[in-house]
């Protein structure tokens, strides 16, 4: 398997264009099987997970391709109402394929995902929101097999916490649905409200999206799009981050600042001196930065996929910090990696404690999952000596060329193939 070796101590500086979100581009994919036409998305990240899907949509029955960020689907044949395991096993969002062909198709059976490196992460808040809207499900040989042979009828769905997978599996089941839906407790993500627009731009009658309760009225028939996806909030933050730890200067473009108030908003209070122009953000450290604690929260609060950079960042820092976890239940895998190299941090329920010191040490470290890897590289980027990353496919799955972006910003960090 490919590893990263960095040896830290340079400090970043340059530009770099950031990428399209991820998390947007999944669900506006899986939203092309709702629809017969021609779709087009632009400003599509090259990431392993952007590839899985297009996999599985061919598998489904939707030609769809890639060419540099541009995505091209059209049907090409009748679609599959199966999603095997070996596909969906391979990323969780893979689920979102049940809200399109139950919408379509009136019936989809589709492999139980199993678990995940940082929780659980049930399904059973998106069977729920299917139940109410007509659909039954039965559970048989390891399929959830899930059956509207008369199409499915609107509803108010009040979610017992605002999932944004289940937020998107609705949105995608209830814009062919009879009648009206209502998404009570909703997820706000900017990619929710991405999704909402592209969804719109098919001729559905989607309202609310970004405020806690969206209202769908269901249309007989959706037509083709063209849409550009977000940037990528996360890929954003993770950067500016790094800028912080490496003392550096570091200009971001093709980025949305709006989605990042809440970071932006705790990086200028520890010290960093951050500037806002259109789509570009200037990050520049200036000083000693301050300690600042952390509580994650859904959005419009700091985001639980920002929490272990941010823990990375207060390992450098002078004082003492807290970064408190509430949304998934088994998020701190990464502290164990931390501490080997050098950090001074423990964890107490849901809480971490952070000391910081002077200097991290190079060491070879194990990537857990998609942010916990990007965590250990920025600890690498600022440790003496060399740092050895290994399992880095956790990080393929999420970061656009993450290797050479820090390359083009001066850091002294390669892939090694093996």
């Amino acid at each position: 398997m490919d590893k990263i070796v960095v040896h830290g101590g340079e400090r970043l500086h340059g530009s770099i264009k950031m990428s399209g979100s991820k998390n947007s581009a999944l669900p506006i994919l899986f939203a092309t099987l709702l629809t017969n036409d021609k779709c087009k998305m632009t400003n599509v990240p090259d990431l392993a997970d952007i590839k899985t899907t297009i996999d599985f949509l061919n598998f489904i029955g939707k030609k769809t391709s890639k060419k540099l960020n541009i995505v091209i689907a059209e049907e090409s044949s009748k679609l599959n109402h199966i999603a095997p395991y070996d596909l969906v096993r391979k990323m969780r969002a893979s689920v979102l394929v049940m809200g399109p062909l139950l919408a379509r198709l009136g019936k989809v059976d589709v492999s139980l995902p199993g678990g995940c490196a940082i929780g659980a992460r049930p399904i059973d808040i998106h069977l729920e929101a299917f139940k109410k809207m007509g659909a039954t499900i039965e559970l048989k040989e390891g399929y959830i097999k899930i059956f509207a042979e008369k199409g499915l009828t609107g509803a108010d769905i009040e979610f017992r916490f605002a999932s944004v997978g289940a937020t998107e599996n609705v949105l995608l089941a209830s814009v062919l649905a009879k009648g009206t839906t209502r998404i009570i407790n909703a997820a706000k993500e900017p990619e929710i409200q991405d999704l909402a627009v592209v969804l719109n731009e098919m001729g559905a009658k989607v309202s609310g999206a970004g405020t806690a309760i969206i209202t769908i009225e269901g249309v007989e028939s959706l037509s083709g799009f063209c849409h550009s996806i977000i940037s990528d909030r996360i890929e954003t933050a993770t950067y500016m981050i790094a800028t912080a730890m490496t003392k550096g200067n570091v200009t971001l473009t093709n980025v949305q600042p709006e989605h990042l108030q809440i970071v932006i908003d705790k990086l200028i209070e520890s010290g960093l001196e951050i500037k806002i122009s259109n789509n570009e953000i200037n990050i520049k450290w200036v000083k000693p930065l301050k300690p600042i604690n952390i509580k994650t929260e859904i959005y419009p609060g700091f985001p639980t996929d920002i929490q272990a950079q941010w823990m990375a960042l207060m390992c450098l820092i002078q004082g003492n910090s807290i970064v408190e976890e509430t949304v998934f239940e088994n998020r701190f895998l990464h502290v164990c990696e931390l501490q080997r190299l050098g950090a001074n941090i423990k964890i107490d329920g849901k809480n971490v404690y952070i000391t910081g010191v002077d200097n991290l040490s190079g060491a070879p470290v194990m990537v857990s999952d998609l942010r916990a890897g990007a965590a250990l590289v920025l600890a690498g980027l600022c440790a003496n000596g060399k740092t050895e990353i290994s399992r880095i496919y956790h990080l393929d799955r999420g970061y656009d060329s993450l290797e050479k972006k820090f390359s083009k910003l001066g850091a002294n960090i390669r892939r090694i193939k093996e």
